[in-house]
Formats: C-alpha cells, sequence, structure tokens
C-alpha cells in the first residue's frame, strides 16, 4: 500500500464501458512523516468514497482488481482507504479532522 493525498478529480466523458460510473482521483505520493508532496502523481479509481484533500492507501497493479467497485475492471490503482490518524512513538503526526 503507498500513502498519498488526492488533490484532485479527473474527469473522462470517453471511456471504454467497464469504466462506465467509475470515480477517478488525482492523487500525490506524500512522505509518511512529514505528508509533504513528493512531486509524484497516480490517477486512481475510488473504491471507497475519498475526496479531495484526505489522506488515502491505494494499491496498484493486479491487487488493484480486489475491490468490489474495481472486480473485473481494466485498472491499474485503486484508492483503498482513507486514512484516520498517522502515529509515530505515541505522537500524532497525522489526525483526520
Amino acid at each position: 500500500m503507498i500513502l498519498a493525498k488526492v488533490i484532485g478529480t479527473v474527469v473522462s466523458s470517453r471511456k471504454s464501458e467497464k469504466m462506465e460510473g467509475m470515480k477517478l482521483l488525482l492523487l500525490e505520493k506524500i512522505d509518511p512523516l512529514t505528508l509533504k508532496g513528493k512531486n509524484d502523481f497516480v490517477i486512481s479509481v475510488d473504491s471507497v468514497g475519498a475526496g479531495v484533500g484526505e489522506i488515502v492507501f491505494y494499491v496498484s497493479g493486479s491487487s488493484s482488481r480486489y475491490t468490489e467497485v474495481t472486480e473485473g475492471k481494466p485498472t491499474d490503482c485503486s484508492i483503498i482507504a482513507i486514512v484516520d490518524l498517522i502515529e509515530k512513538e505515541g505522537k500524532y503526526i497525522y489526525r483526520k479532522n
């Protein structure tokens, strides 16, 4: 799993029928200790209802097709979790509002 922040949405009016109705989000990979962006981006299918500004976990490759939303779909990247908090050595690095 890779930690990222949702920084935008992607709209595609023409796509494979198997992709119809799937929400696409623009993600930026982040450093888990500083939460700063790594200037490394990916477009992902949203399988959990994530939104702009949220920190998420995503998977890529064949693992991305193991959610109810993406099973049997032509995707290579899926958001699989929304992060509630990150803690290190008893101190919160991130806590969702």
